[in-house]
């Protein structure tokens, strides 16, 4: 605990001083390529820093040495993000970057594209048809989510339902359309999934078995989309990415409901030899609010409610770690979540999801040096293998430096641990803690 205080002192040292300095001013870097600026290219970067301690899941261990506990320093995402229009019709996106990487990760490994679309404006505001490797998908708002706004520190995780399975960090090979008719914005998408043999999943991947998983050899296509009903303030859609908090700059109250369906994308064996195929289906719904509450004191109120109904097939159940800084396990002590942070994450069944946040008033700080947001999220993942649901809880403060683009952020998560089971549901066994502090500076 005492490299925790440590490292939260000096960022906030940090933090204070960046503060003072108030170096960034606006995002990015815009060239105008005509006289009115309609014809533009706009540059971005964006660096998310992690120094993070956490309690291991049971028999964790770091290189084959038992760890019961960690502290590592990394880089949750580092993007480079390029954009633009050259007529009134065409426009271009590209992202690029890496994510995940700590002291266990492979070194000088290769920056690579998120992201690389055309797209082309049939009728404008109200039509575009684009393609190429995206983030214009369905489900949720939070699987369409910005990672420079996001309310809490991170995002959970699991509205990014195929991650690394057949995408690549959530993005797909698609042709999309998108626009507004009015108050509806929706997105619709039809995909090529990546292969599954292809991807780090799969080489960690148990053989097929009664539980689902998902299948080999030549996929089907995936059918998705995103529609939301924007009652105040129309939200921007020139890119895919949506606001996880406009800092009170904002009127935004959302309803949405969103979909990914594929044929015959999971496979499993019933009796000894039989290997049935079965679709996927995923639908979400959720509301989402973003108020500013006093003009003169400047705070705002932000909150996101959701509900996911996921089958990926009988007894899918997938563990999940960010950025896991345990690398094994001790295999006689080793818990049904496996090693390090992870745990059961995404499964078939019904998923309650939210997360509330308050910008605190000018009163409480200097708004042009500092402005601090309080936040909580929890999460409820009632999957068919576990004997009790699952129970996530986030909490942790946002301090701007300057709005979301120089901010430095404070959190907690309590996540639960399984037990492994021979035979019937996987019993709860207790939870585990990790404080992450996160210095993000976004150009």
């Amino acid at each position: 605990m005492k490299k925790i205080i440590f490292i939260l002192s000096a960022l906030a040292w940090a933090g204070s001083a960046m503060a003072q300095m108030d170096p960034f001013n606006g995002a990015g870097v815009t060239l105008k390529l005509n006289e009115d600026g309609s014809h533009f290219l706009k540059f971005t970067l964006t660096n998310q820093i992690w120094a993070r301690y956490n309690e291991s899941n049971p028999g964790s261990t770091v290189e084959g040495t038992p760890k019961s506990e960690t502290f590592d320093i990394g880089i949750r995402r580092s993007r480079i993000q390029m954009f633009g229009a050259l007529n009134k019709r065409s426009f271009i996106y590209v992202q690029m970057g890496v994510n995940n990487l700590n002291h266990l990760s492979d070194r000088k490994q290769g920056i690579f594209f998120h992201d690389a679309i055309a797209e082309y404006a049939v009728v404008k505001d109200k039509l575009s048809i684009g393609g190429g490797l995206t983030n214009w998908v369905g489900l949720s708002r939070l699987s369409n989510a910005s990672i420079v706004t996001f309310l809490p520190m991170d995002s959970p995780i699991f509205p990014f339902a195929t991650i690394d399975a057949t995408d690549q960090f959530n993005r797909k090979f698609s042709l999309y359309a998108k626009g507004k008719l009015g108050k509806l914005d929706y997105r619709l998408e039809v995909t090529d999934p990546m292969n599954f043999e292809k991807s780090t999943l799969y080489s960690t991947a148990s053989p097929i078995s009664a539980n689902s998983s998902f299948a080999s050899g030549a996929a089907n296509k995936q059918y998705q989309g995103y529609l939301m009903w924007q009652f105040l303030d129309q939200e921007s859609n020139l890119t895919p990415y949506l606001n996880g908090s406009y800092l009170g700059a904002k009127r935004v109250f959302n309803v949405g409901a969103g979909y990914i369906f594929q044929h015959d994308a999971m496979w499993r064996k019933t009796g000894m030899v039989d290997t049935v195929r079965t679709d996927m289906a995923l639908l979400g719904a959720d509301v989402f609010l973003d108020l500013p509450l006093r003009k003169e004191a400047g705070d705002a109120l932000t909150a996101y409610v959701s509900v996911y109904s996921n089958n990926y097939g009988t007894g899918y159940l997938r563990n999940n770690g960010v950025m896991n800084p345990a690398s094994g396990t001790v295999s006689s002590q080793a818990s049904f979540n496996g090693a390090g942070n992870a745990f059961p994450l995404f499964g078939t069944g019904t998923v309650y999801y939210t997360q509330v946040g308050y910008l605190l008033g000018k009163g409480w700080t200097n708004p042009e040096k500092l402005r601090i947001q309080p936040y909580f999220c929890y999460m409820l993942g009632d999957y068919g293998r576990l004997d009790k649901p699952m129970q996530m809880t986030n909490a942790g403060v946002n301090f701007f430096l300057n709005n979301h683009n120089a901010k430095v952020t404070l959190d907690w998560q309590q996540r639960p641990v399984y037990s492994n089971a021979t035979s019937g549901d996987l019993p709860f066994s207790g939870r585990k803690n990790c404080i992450t502090v996160q210095f993000q500076v976004a150009i």
